[in-house]
């Protein structure tokens, strides 16, 4: 029961991450079931998830490392 519990509290923050990751590379969300698939997905989603971002806005919203954004959330 514990240990259910415990996989669930890492598998959820690890979920969002993992799609946020996507979004920042310009990718569906539904790309990251592409990690379940044995061996194979693991491997493109560490390769996926090392690629620098889209520069500038893409369809899933600004780029959080643009430079001089800080300053217009103050």
């Amino acid at each position: 029961m514990a240990f259910g519990l415990v996989g669930l509290g890492f598998f959820l923050p690890t979920l969002a991450v993992g799609l946020r990751r996507l979004h920042d590379t310009n990718a569906s969300g539904w790309w990251y079931l592409l990690a379940f698939v044995p061996y194979v997905g693991g491997l493109i989603m560490l390769v996926w998830f090392c690629i620098p971002g889209t520069k500038g806005e893409n369809r899933f919203g600004h780029d959080p490392l643009a430079p001089g954004l800080a300053e217009a959330f103050d």
